[in-house]
């Protein structure tokens, strides 16, 4: 009857102890994987402050209005980066320390299952040790009750650490329980809020890059290809890129008119003095 009774109180043991390795092994891994997540989530916050930091060189060098929108969307994302550092720090307190604390707890769980396993197994040597005694001196009562006296304190004892085993066990199961349900509502109502306010965020970077006046920019990039003198100085450029033939040309031109006009001059001098002549003969004739 005791044998039956120490084997039931062994599978009861083993289960318990299953339970706690079930956790530990589990939430171990639960721990590492969050861990990689928060960090994961830390390096995305720094590209992300990199990029802010390229949008707005990029943006010093830009026209106007693309210049004040992409500002604007810098703005809106570091604001959103900021964000994303509180659910960084949220997390890690949050979700990634109450896991890491279930290796000490698992520690502690572990520590009583030893003492309930010690127990137990002096129990079983002293049932053992009286079953011998009974069999080799089955006349020595001195022997046996003495034996059966330390069978019956090894019992207490084995009974009394698995009792505290099995409070100890369901009062682990109890916040178990009730850890797994706080941690994991931790991360989804950490995961909404930052959502939430990523959205707000994106909605009005969104609208600061929409806002960006396409047109006026291209007009001010025409504008700063094309100043306001660039005709005037188009026509200088072109009076002064004429050919030297064409120069030449020009200057033939002026200076033949010169030579006719001379030559009519002297022509028409000419006929004046032939006439003059004639004036004269005439009047000699005549008298």
């Amino acid at each position: 009857m005791l044998r039956r009774s120490l084997e039931n109180r062994d599978a009861q043991t083993r289960q318990l102890q299953d339970a706690v390795t079930n956790v530990e092994k589990h939430f171990g891994e639960l721990c590492q994987i969050f861990a990689a997540y928060v960090r994961k989530t830390a390096r995305l916050r720094d590209k992300a402050d990199l990029l802010v930091n390229e949008i707005n060189v990029y943006a010093s060098t830009e026209t106007p209005n693309l210049k004040q929108g992409l500002k604007n969307f810098a703005e809106e994302f570091a604001k959103l980066q900021d964000y994303r550092q509180a659910e960084v720090e949220r997390l890690e307190a949050k979700v990634v320390e109450p896991l890491k604390a279930y290796g000490t707890i698992v520690k502690m769980k572990r520590d009583d299952l030893k003492a309930t396993l010690t127990a137990r197994n002096r129990e079983a040597k002293q049932l053992t040790q009286l079953e011998r005694t009974r069999q080799r001196n089955p006349s020595d009562r001195h022997v046996i009750s003495q034996a059966e006296t330390e069978l019956q304190r090894a019992t207490m004892d084995a009974t009394r650490t698995t009792r505290h085993l099995e409070e100890t066990i369901d009062n682990f199961e109890k916040q178990k329980i009730k850890d797994i349900k706080t941690i994991f509502s931790e991360f989804i109502t950490i995961e909404m809020l930052f959502h939430g306010k990523a959205l707000e965020v994106y909605t009005a970077a969104y609208q600061n890059i929409q806002k960006i006046d396409e047109e006026e920019d291209l007009e001010v990039f025409r504008n700063s290809l094309y100043p306001p003198d660039y005709s005037s100085r188009l026509d200088i450029v072109r009076a002064n890129s004429k050919s030297p033939l064409q120069r030449s040309l020009s200057a033939k031109c002026v200076s033949g008119t010169g030579q006719v006009s001379t030559c009519r001059l002297r022509k028409d001098q000419q006929a004046d003095d032939d006439e003059e002549d004639e004036d004269l003969d005439v009047t000699e004739e005549e008298n």
